[in-house]
């Protein structure tokens, strides 16, 4: 069966939550990664939401935003029975170019130092590393 690459919908929403959690990404289902709080983020013109499907089941996923100045790849996962054939990179690629067509020439992505696949696959991607940032967030709640 052939992958077709598309934007996300929301009844894919389900699907996208049981791949998150397979892929072990840190879910807030009270929260930012709530139905209604992605549905919000869909409707703001600096979201990109791909995903991957084959034969009607979401296996693959990539969220990129940006701010006007930099783009932001987030929620990469891959199916694990699905892994090794360049689906992640094709997905990176993809938003690459939808950001680079919203006015972007700068991609970054944040990866927890334990994930090596990510580390691996986003060096090959040409991106670069940078041990001298420290990454700071604030919260108004745990489920942000």
């Amino acid at each position: 069966m052939a992958i077709v690459i598309r934007k996300f919908r929301l009844d894919d929403y389900e699907r996208v939550m049981e791949l998150w959690h397979q892929c072990h990404l840190p879910l807030k289902p009270e929260g930012r990664d709530s139905r209604e709080e992605i549905r919000r983020q869909l409707e703001l013109s600096q979201v990109i939401f791909l995903v991957a499907e084959e034969g009607g089941k979401v296996i693959a996923t990539v969220l990129a935003t940006h701010d006007g100045r930099k783009g932001w790849i987030n929620r990469l996962a891959v199916d694990p029975a699905f892994r090794g054939r360049g689906l992640a990179q094709q997905l990176v690629r993809m938003a690459e170019q939808e950001l680079e067509a919203a006015g972007l020439q700068m991609f970054a992505a944040l990866i927890e130092e334990d994930n090596l696949p990510s580390i691996k696959l986003f060096e090959k991607l040409g991106y670069t590393f940078h041990p001298d940032i420290k990454y700071f967030t604030r919260k108004k709640s745990p489920q942000v």
